[in-house]
């Protein structure tokens, strides 16, 4: 029984494009190929969107899915898959687009309002399968409907709440949904419009004033503002003018505001009624007509010196009888000066300030515009001084100079000078400052500064300030003589200098070791020094440098030099004397020794064995004796000659024989750099010499 797949198909009925609510089938075909006529069993598994749909097992090559109501949610790729044995085999998908979708229903929570409430309404897709978008409209006459849009994921219905404003009279609502495809959107159709009647809460108030909206300065004018409520619960009355609340009350009908009129109070009032969201508004235009117009203050001068006569005069244009008042303004409030339209005083300094007067007819005041009035005390002679403190400064580095006057009523203007060229002019109230920033080697003074303000007494000059320009250091170098190298116990003068720069002058000389050493220093009004070091010993050999600084604070190095301190040419003579006379005594003692030692060579081998055995029968005695030594050392470390110490003891000490080289000494050996030559005596090879050595417990 052997099978084989040929192809497995899905096919739509009635076609791949269905409307919303029509039947649909889904069939799956297989196309098998059989050696012989048996029966097979197929297993059939449909899927949408990759996702199993259905699973049904049949005799036949065919299985089909039906769906009696197609919806928008049942667009998508479908497929199949046939297993039969152990074989199975896949179809192509097919794209299913279910056109439409079922039409929404809306509902609302209520069916009639007042204005400032909400209106909850709920819109439903049936038998569509989400995610969804759903979009309400708020419909009302004369007017562009209001869009809410809401999108729902996991649920077919939406609900949404909308404001009831003001002026909404009778609402309609609406609603729609919509779904993605692969094509784009898919919208239902619109649902049932809901009807919602509005009623007010309370109607629009009413604003009236009396005698007239038209009146004249010092009249008696009365705001009243009413309004007709369905239900009394939180209700304010609020009377305005440019955003400023006049009077207001809670929970009643009306409202009542009276003043006396003046010519500010003409504009535009707004009275408003309010309860919770709902605002309600009227406004009515006041015009108030001028009674008098404002008082002017004027003055016989606005800048003047100290203890000049002022005057001051208010009037009012076509108008004589009034009461005036002239006034000095201050942050605490005004200062009455004088009930009177004229005020004549003796001005000082504290007098400077702000005047006004103030005209009072039937009651109305009105003020006139603000005089400035300035007093000058006389600026006293400026003082200029440098901002460092000292007359002085670096060559290349800036300058600032300040220029100050202790007495003068601010502003006062000050003018600085370099030599005869006005260099700057600042305003300021007690001082000014000045940044000269271009000095050079030769500028050495002429600075000088004016002040003046708007006094009569005209400028006042400082005196002239001669600033010093300081050279700063250049090229510090050191020397010394002699230079190199020098004698133990000469003298050595250090000489430093330096290429350029202002006195007076600090050297210091220093000797380099493990940490800097201080050796002189000392301050110089000149470009060098001369140092003088006594005795030169051998440890002051080493490094030596030199640092030199003037009042511009920046230290200069010179370059380091090195001295030897060596041995004067007698000392030298002196060693070499007492070595060759060293080597002289050495190669005489050395000549003395071997002619005794070959001379006495025969009678040491005739004794040899007779020392022998006596060095086995005799203890060590007491002393010391060297051969070849004219001396013996005791215990008390006398020196004794040898016959004196000859006896028992030497008879008794031990005798012991060695071999010893004698090498050629080299006749041109050099001591402390001084030749020294002397003969040698003339040998072959090495000799061998045979010496007595005599122990003791010494």
């Amino acid at each position: 029984q052997v099978f084989t797949f040929n192809r497995v198909e899905i096919n739509v009925r009635p076609s791949v494009k269905v409307k919303n609510g029509a039947p649909m089938s889904i069939i799956c075909h297989a196309d098998i190929s059989k050696t012989t006529d048996f029966q097979l069993k197929h297993n059939f598994t449909f899927f949408k969107d990759g996702k199993l749909l259905f699973m049904t097992v049949s005799d036949k090559e065919d299985a089909r899915y039906e769906i009696p109501v197609a919806r928008s949610s049942d667009t998508g790729d479908y497929e199949c898959t046939v297993r039969a044995g152990e074989k199975s085999r896949s179809s192509n998908s097919t794209y299913v687009w279910v056109t439409g979708m079922t039409k929404p229903i809306l509902t609302a929570d209520k069916k009639e309002v007042l204005e400032g409430e909400v209106v909850k309404l709920r819109c439903e897709l049936p038998k569509e399968v989400p995610p969804l978008e759903f979009f309400f409209q708020k419909i009302k006459t004369n007017s562009a409907p209001k869009l809410k849009r809401v999108p729902e994921r996991n649920q077919n219905f939406s609900e949404v709440e909308f404001y009831v404003e003001e002026g909404d009279n009778i609402l309609q609502f609406d609603c729609f949904g919509k779904r993605q495809v692969r094509s784009g959107w898919e919208s239902s159709q619109h649902s049932n419009k809901t009807l919602v009647t509005v009623k007010e809460p309370f109607i629009k108030p009413t604003l009236t004033t009396r005698p007239s909206r038209n009146v004249t300065e010092g009249d008696q004018i009365e705001f009243e503002c009413s309004t007709v409520v369905a239900q009394m619960r939180n209700i304010d009355i609020i009377l305005q003018k440019n955003r400023t609340i006049l009077n207001s009350v809670r929970d009643k009908k009306f409202l009542k505001y009276s003043t006396v009129a003046t010519q500010e109070d003409s504009g535009e009032y707004l009275c408003k009624v309010e309860q919770g969201a709902v605002s309600k508004t009227t406004k009515l235009n006041v015009f108030v007509s001028e009674l008098f117009p404002k008082p002017t203050l004027s003055a016989s001068m606005t800048k003047l010196d100290e203890s000049k006569d002022l005057i001051l005069n208010c009037s009012i244009n076509g108008l004589r009888r009034a009461n005036f008042s002239i006034v000095r303004k201050s942050s605490s409030g005004d200062i009455l000066l004088k009930k009177s339209r004229v005020l004549a005083i003796k001005v000082n300094v504290n007098d400077t300030g702000s005047y006004t007067c103030k005209a009072e007819v039937k009651g109305i005041v009105k003020e006139s515009k603000p005089v400035r009035i300035s007093v000058y005390a006389p600026v006293a002679k400026p003082t200029l001084s440098v901002a460092s403190g000292s007359p002085e400064v670096v060559l290349g580095k800036p300058l600032q100079l300040i220029c100050h006057s202790v007495m003068g009523t601010p502003p006062i203007t000050f003018t600085f000078y370099k030599g005869d060229e006005i260099k700057k002019n600042v305003t300021n109230d007690t001082y000014a400052m000045f940044l000269d920033e271009d000095i050079g080697l030769n500028d050495n003074g002429g600075y000088k500064c004016d002040a003046r303000n708007n006094h009569s007494s005209g400028v006042k000059t400082s005196n002239i300030l001669n600033v010093t320009v300081i050279v700063p250091i250049r090229d510090a170098s050191l020397g010394s003589v002699p230079f190199g190298e020098v004698e133990v116990g000469s003298d050595t003068a250090f000489l430093c200098s330096v290429k350029e720069g202002s006195w007076p002058i600090d050297f210091k000389f220093f000797k380099k070791t493990d940490h800097e050493v201080l050796l002189h220093e000392v301050r110089e009004y000149s470009d060098r020094t001369i140092w003088h070091k006594k005795t030169m010993k051998r440890k002051d050999t080493g490094t030596y440098y030199c640092m030199a600084s003037n009042r511009a604070s920046a230290d200069v190095r010179s370059r380091p030099i090195t001295i030897s301190v060596i041995l004067a040419a007698w000392q030298k003579g002196v060693i070499a004397a007492f070595v060759l006379t060293a080597m002289a005594g050495a190669v005489a003692v050395a000549l003395w020794w071997f002619l005794r030692k070959k001379k006495k060579g025969n009678e040491c081998s005739a004794l040899a064995p007779n020392l022998t055995s006596e060095k086995l029968t005799r203890q060590p005695s007491d002393g010391n004796y060297y051969s070849g030594s004219d001396y013996i050392e005791d215990n008390e470390n006398h020196m004794k000659p040898t016959d004196e110490s000859k006896g028992p003891d030497l008879e008794s000490a031990e005798v012991d024989y060695t071999e010893v080289e004698v090498s050629t000494l080299d006749p041109h050996r050099e001591i402390d750099s001084v030749p020294i030559h002397f003969p040698a005596p003339e040998q072959k090879g090495t000799e061998t010499v045979y010496s007595e050595i005599r122990k003791t417990n010494n």
